[in-house]
């Protein structure tokens, strides 16, 4: 009873969490936050937390292993680019979502290998979507409208006639995404497809005895991966960096996102958006650290590798001693306030 009691009052805990979250995020940033912390900390946060929970669903709670994260990033990117210069009369949430299509139908014909291998041979596999899509992009100038260095420009991000240019409107729209897609998200996790989902990661042959279609099942999680990444490709080149090359989604981006849900935490939305968060603000956090302790010899190149040498310790770390991230660390410290709270009331 005391068990129930706490794990009610944890839940309730969670729902004014997310309700306050969401008062902040919306209510109070746009119009009191700098245009730095939108511009440069907050957009970029937000375009890589939906990656990660992108990769998440495929990853984390489907168990399969994909390092091309960043080949669907760009095709969202200049899907969504090529739709709005070539069918103006298309709405941008339009292009949007068929962006996010395109990149699920990527997804699942790269994801077909899944279905003969495993593991590293797997991963391995998903390294043909980089390389094919970033070979593209390079070679064929019609994705970039012939531009020679296959560099594209935002389109203007307008929703019902309101333009969200300014670093808070990007955020809005950025936030407004990343939101509706997470919820949706977090309903289909906890459908069937989800279970189907975990059953397939954790025992192939058993799900399989029990009806699940491995098939159907792992193509859908790459697809809703892709989908969900190719959305993020969109926020992250056009509410963020607004002018993209090929270059900017390489092989690091794909690391990047895969460090980001194995610091965050594995099969868990909410560690999704606190590994986006620790990658995006551990490096602002190391410059200053640096500089104030080191003076004019901690340079780029100096900051470059020290942020790869700590967030490497760190994904050992994780992995020998906490395989759950920092969600797992959240969860308990969380648990212990809670257990004081009923202490004290008691």
């Amino acid at each position: 009873m005391h068990a129930a009691t706490l794990t009610a009052r944890h839940a309730g805990a969670d729902t004014i969490a997310i309700a306050v979250a969401a008062v902040i995020a919306f209510g109070v940033i746009p119009f009191f936050g700098s245009d730095y912390l939108l511009d440069a900390v907050l957009t970029p946060f937000l375009a890589l937390a939906l990656a990660a929970v992108g990769l998440n669903v495929l990853t984390g709670y489907a168990g399969q292993v994909s390092l091309g994260s960043a080949a669907f990033l760009a095709v969202g990117a200049y899907a969504t680019y090529n739709l709005h210069l070539r069918l103006p009369e298309l709405p941008l949430l339009v292009d949007l979502v068929l962006a996010g299509l395109i990149a699920a139908a990527i997804g699942i014909v790269f994801g077909l290998p899944s279905l003969r291998l495993r593991g590293f041979y797997l991963a391995v596999s998903t390294l043909a979507a980089q390389f094919f899509v970033q070979w593209a992009l390079t070679k064929f100038g019609w994705f970039s409208n012939d531009n020679p260095s296959g560099v594209i420009d935002a389109p203007v991000l307008s929703v019902a006639g309101v333009s969200f240019t300014s670093p808070a409107g990007r955020y809005v729209f950025s936030l407004s995404v990343v939101t509706a897609a997470t919820f949706l998200t977090w309903r289909l996790l906890r459908a069937q497809c989800g279970r189907n989902f975990v059953a397939v990661r954790d025992h192939e042959l058993a799900a399989k005895v029990i009806g699940v279609p491995l098939l159907r099942t792992k193509l859908l999680a790459f697809g809703v991966s892709s989908f969900l990444i190719g959305i993020a490709g969109v926020l992250w080149a056009f509410a963020y960096l607004r002018t993209v090359e090929p270059a900017g989604f390489n092989l690091d981006r794909s690391f990047q996102i895969l460090f980001i849900i194995i610091i965050g935490g594995l099969a868990s939305l909410r560690g999704a958006f606190l590994g986006a968060a620790f990658i995006v603000v551990f490096p602002l956090i190391l410059s200053r650290a640096g500089a104030a302790l080191l003076g004019g010899v901690f340079d780029s190149g100096v900051l470059e590798m020290s942020q790869r040498i700590v967030v490497g310790a760190l994904i050992i770390g994780f992995l020998i001693a906490e395989p759950r991230g920092l969600i797992a660390l959240w969860d308990r410290f969380w648990t212990v306030l809670t257990r004081q709270a009923a202490a004290r009331n008691t």
